[in-house]
């Protein structure tokens, strides 16, 4: 599909890095004199003119906004502006602790619509498409930027809440639908649901779905099954309530996300020393971003994996790449019989095993080694002991250890519209 490069999206590194720091420059100058949160961060720093500011600048973590909210409820002081000027809330999904509530302001928001735009013109889409979104549109931010920048682009955009996902396959069928803005785990489901339901939706018009809120849209066997589904691209988007929408797949170099680094400075450390990685080493997403003056974050520690390049995309664009996506949350590693384990390990694995519907996973922690129960639920037709017997031997050979099996009846285990919700854990006492 054609698409249109805006000029900052082409520049080379070094005017790139020119463009950060004027905005860096012009954010710093607006919120010191009145965000009591970065006020009291940033006393006492001194930027010297040849030095790049970056260099003097702490890191934000999530406890840091935590403590702020718990302190001074319910929004914290990480606020620019008076509060009667901020018109919309949003709250981080909980599945990392307490929620915590985010707010905007016009400005900021217009700026989120900005970088949506940026994401649709990327993966393609046109004035013609037609885009629709199942979520719940509650306080979650799921896609509500997504729906609102796509409506200011003049596309016709379906609002798929409180709707159950037969309604939602019909809705989507009947209006013509070419793009689906959902999780990748909702995206199986509607699948699921569609495969029962008779409704042949890889013959429908849907020619692209943009998947974001887990990290399934590049684990290449997630991927595999939505594509194979709905006979579409998958376009791979990750963004956080409290940073805002950072990256984009573009067409022309799938299974890589790119950074928006027009509106925001991404950087990637060790997470145990907090030293630079090098281009292309794994290591923990940090990212500033530069057009939410209202609520913004400096240096904000994500918690994700990554493993970043600069090398220019076959697109054209000089933005940062995040070579598989998002590879894992760093506080979700767990160690199985010595071995360092994500999810995202493992989903790959199972997804890529003909017969698993749907799983959910239990890491029992002990004090002398912690093992890993997976409870598959088979397809109707499957062959639940020859499945139990590949899933086991899959992980293996994959994670180099054997998991405990357990197979569940055929729909019982949840099914997931937002974030899936598949690991427990539990701790057995000596």
């Amino acid at each position: 599909m054609p698409y249109f490069l805006a000029k900052e999206e082409t520049l080379d590194h070094d005017a790139l890095v020119a463009l950060q720091r004027r905005k860096l420059a012009k954010m710093l100058a607006a919120i010191l004199p009145t965000n009591a949160f970065y006020r009291a961060k940033l006393a006492g720093l001194s930027f010297e003119a040849s030095k790049d500011p970056m260099a003097a600048l702490p890191f934000t973590t999530r406890s840091d906004i935590q403590e702020d909210h718990a302190a001074h409820p319910p929004y914290g002081t990480n606020l620019t502006y008076p509060l009667a000027d901020y018109a919309r809330l949003h709250q981080t999904s909980g599945t990392a602790g307490r929620p915590i509530r985010w707010l905007d302001r016009p400005q900021d928001w217009a700026w989120w619509r900005r970088c949506w735009g940026i994401i649709y013109r990327a993966a393609g889409i046109t004035r013609q498409d037609r885009l629709m979104f199942p979520f719940s549109f509650g306080p979650f931010i799921g896609f509500w930027a997504a729906f609102d920048a796509a409506a200011a682009m003049g596309n016709l955009c379906l609002p798929a809440g409180g709707m159950t996902t037969t309604g939602r396959l019909r809705f989507c069928l009947e209006n013509d639908v070419t793009i689906l803005a959902c999780t990748p785990t909702y995206a199986l489901r509607m699948a699921e649901v569609a495969a029962e339901q008779g409704m042949a939706v890889a013959d429908s018009k849907v020619r692209a779905l943009i998947v974001a809120g887990e990290p399934g849209g590049n684990i290449p066997a997630t991927r595999k099954r939505i594509e194979s589904a709905w006979g579409a691209r998958v376009f791979d988007h990750p963004g956080m309530t409290e940073t805002g929408p950072y990256g984009f797949e573009c067409v022309q170099t799938p299974g890589a996300v790119h950074v928006i680094d027009s509106e925001f400075i991404p950087e990637v450390i060790d997470p145990e020393t907090t030293e630079p990685s090098g281009d292309g080493q794994a290591g923990e997403l940090v990212l500033t971003n530069l057009g939410r003056w209202g609520s913004p974050l400096i240096r904000y520690r994500t918690g994700d994996r990554v493993r970043m390049t600069r090398q220019r995309c076959a697109c054209g664009r000089s933005f940062a790449r995040l070579e598989g996506g998002i590879l894992g949350r760093l506080d979700d590693m767990f160690i199985i019989r010595g071995n360092n384990v994500y999810p995202t390990a493992v989903e790959a694995i199972l997804r890529g095993i003909e017969g698993v519907a749907e799983f959910r996973m239990e890491i029992v922690e002990q004090e002398s080694m912690s093992d890993l129960r997976i409870e598959i639920e088979p397809t109707p037709q499957a062959d639940r002991s020859a499945l139990a017997q590949a899933v086991s031997l899959a992980v293996r050979d994959g994670l180099n250890f054997r998991p405990e099996i357990v197979m569940a009846e055929p729909g019982s285990l949840p099914r997931f519209e937002m974030k899936a919700r598949r690991w427990v854990h539990t701790r057995k006492e000596a």
